[in-house]
């Protein structure tokens, strides 16, 4: 099949979060799979990056594992959206070549012209929201106006609509979407990629953190919704006299990383907790590897990739039940809780202070990562594909 992809973030802007790293392993799976895909994104750097493969009449292209990404130059950038006056030409020259299209999220511009043209073309096309279709953390009309304008019109055209969890696929359902309408499917998790973790020891020597203290990983954009504040409470209630968390992303608010410090200091655990900025490859891999237990206090995730790394990477989990991926790690690779400081605290504290519960939760890392693996996922997708309706001759 002859697959595109259209996506507003993609590797290597990693900082804008998930999407760019589920997109990218469902690229490379398909094209292992012998597909050819094309990825369409925009060039989140506003022209500034050189490295983004050879310069095209639409901005750049770069192949990477037998996928093509085709970044389109960025004339104007609002928040998450930007303007790419190449979008146009590029799928009048290009579009028709394509037996489906894949447009991953809501709220940009790119999805709905591609699927107005995919629509003229007689090409089907899914959408997979990726936790946007009910609106959440900010521009709520803003959000409202962009439905009325083309996200409904969106929705309604789509041949399928994939959720990420049940969480989501309930959401979908409730929110107007006929349940035989939405697919579900995980997002995946390369376990040969976590498999191949640094020697433990390394970011705690790097940050001078002791080996024989609890460790709690936090990792994610720093946004209020995550609720990285919360946790600092919970850990300080459920560690008094020792261990560290660690809190690593990028800045997502403004300001908000020194709101997280002052919480720290009200908690009176500022000195145990570090603040890292974002990390990736080798060094997001090295502080998974010295965590003993992860946390994602979150109030809503469609899914939440960062569970399924720490899974992957054999660390008990502690999550809300308002994470989408609660379901599959609830009582095998961790702990779910209600979004609530004393709950969040109890499962911390219960978690370090019972091996046995440690070692069953952490042998159960497992089953739950090969659930989620690569080659289970890329071939749910790739049979999504095959079920498409043909054009007509």
């Amino acid at each position: 099949m002859r697959i595109l992809m259209v996506t507003q973030s993609y590797y290597p802007f990693l900082d804008r979060g998930g999407q760019a790293v589920t997109v990218r392993a469902l690229a490379q799976g398909l094209a292992g799979r012998g597909h050819r895909v094309t990825v369409l994104t925009a060039d989140l750097s506003g022209g500034k990056r050189g490295d983004l493969g050879e310069r095209t009449e639409w901005g750049w292209d770069s192949r990477e594992q037998n996928v093509e990404t085709v970044y389109l130059r960025t004339a104007l950038t609002f928040h998450a959206l930007t303007v790419n006056p190449a979008l146009g030409a590029f799928c009048r020259e290009r579009l028709a070549g394509f037996d489906v299209v894949h447009l991953y999220g809501l709220y940009d511009l790119m999805g709905p012209k591609v699927s107005r043209l995919s629509q003229g073309a007689q090409i089907p096309y899914l959408l997979e929201p990726m936790g946007m279709f009910r609106p959440i953390d900010r521009a709520f009309f803003l959000k409202w106006l962009w439905r009325k304008i083309y996200g409904n019109r969106l929705l309604q055209d789509a041949w399928r609509i994939i959720a990420t969890s049940e969480l989501e696929k309930g959401e979908l359902i409730q929110g107007g979407i006929a349940a035989e309408r939405v697919l579900l499917r995980y997002n995946p998790v390369d376990r040969a990629e976590y498999a191949r973790l640094p020697a433990r020891g390394t970011f705690r020597r790097q940050w001078k953190i002791s080996g024989s203290e609890p460790l709690v990983l936090f990792l994610g954009r720093l946004i209020p919704r995550k609720g990285a504040d919360l946790l600092i409470q919970a850990f300080a209630d459920a560690m008094p006299g020792g261990g560290t968390l660690v809190i690593v992303g990028p800045e997502g608010n403004p300001g908000y990383v020194d709101q997280l410090r002052a919480v720290a200091r009200q908690s009176g655990v500022a000195d145990r907790v570090r603040f890292t900025g974002g990390l990736y490859g080798e060094a997001q891999k090295a502080v998974l590897a010295d965590a003993d237990i992860f946390a994602l206090p979150s109030s809503y995730e469609n899914f939440a990739n960062a569970v399924a790394e720490a899974v992957a990477s054999g660390v008990p989990v502690v999550v809300t039940d308002r994470c989408g991926i609660h379901s599959l790690v609830d009582g095998r690779a961790g702990l779910v809780v209600r979004r609530d400081r004393q709950a969040l605290a109890q499962a911390l504290g219960e978690l370090w202070s019972n091996r046995a519960l440690m070692a069953s939760l952490r042998a159960g890392c497992r089953a739950v990562a090969e659930e989620l693996s690569v080659e289970r996922i890329v071939a749910q997708q790739e049979a999504f594909y095959a079920s498409r309706p043909r054009r007509s001759s």
